[in-house]
């Protein structure tokens, strides 16, 4: 494969990357607190971000010393995912409760029916700063990218002699990933920006959802890879 292939590769691959289910959990717990969708396009590119600073940086270290990273690091450091999912999965749910996001059941036309319904704390406005917004993802794509740099690092070893053009070839991957995650963001921020006043029964739920499906997740992560993979044991 001719070196501007492989680079063409690995923007795709980076492209795919961003669509990995535990990096869509992670940022789409952030991303339903949000109402613009410009903030939530932000978050995205936030997250590729710290993912490609993390990536460049291990690789700036491993190709250098052309040493893989061991196993038990890196399954430690996707280990490490698992309990930020967790965290992540709570603290939505937590805020959730917080805003008292409860069911109310009502009967019209003599059928019954349930929907979401939420009291706010405060009505105080609030304006949030974009390096307000971009600091969690930042730091969730910095964690990212340390669980998946032993793979990436794995296979630009074995696969690109050259250790300029394996940095270029990560370089490019990051910007891939930026460039997709950037993009899921920005549809689920016009979503959940248009769901906030107009669909506000699905847009607590998918709230509730999203909380119990990034802890959960965080749960099987840990147990997969801490148990049955070895890492405790």
């Amino acid at each position: 494969m001719t070196p501007l292939a492989t680079l063409g590769l690995g923007l795709l691959l980076g492209l795919k990357h961003a669509f990995d289910s535990d990096h869509l959990i992670a940022v789409s717990t952030i991303v339903t607190r949000e109402r613009s969708a410009w903030r939530s396009l932000w978050v995205g590119l936030c997250w590729g971000i710290g993912h490609t600073l993390t990536l460049l940086l291990v690789g700036l270290v491993v190709l250098g010393l052309k040493k893989q990273i061991p196993p038990p690091v890196g399954l430690s450091l996707e280990c490490l995912v698992g309990v930020v999912l967790i965290g992540l999965g709570v603290a939505t749910l937590y805020d959730c409760r917080r805003k008292r996001v409860h069911a109310h059941t009502h009967i019209h036309a003599d059928t019954p029916h349930s929907h979401f319904h939420t009291h706010a704390n405060t009505q105080t406005h609030q304006h949030i700063h974009p390096v307000q917004v971009g600091f969690k993802p930042l730091l969730i794509g910095i964690v990212h990218g340390l669980a998946g740099s032993a793979a990436l690092m794995l296979l630009v070893l074995a696969a690109i002699p050259s250790p300029a053009l394996g940095l270029i070839y990560i370089a490019i991957f990051g910007c891939g990933s930026v460039v997709g995650m950037g993009l899921v963001s920005l549809l689920m921020g016009l979503f959940f920006s248009l769901a906030a006043d107009r669909l506000r029964d699905l847009e607590r739920g998918i709230r509730l959802t999203i909380g119990s499906l990034s802890t959960a997740f965080g749960v099987w992560m840990v147990v997969e890879i801490g148990f049955l993979q070895g890492l405790f044991l």
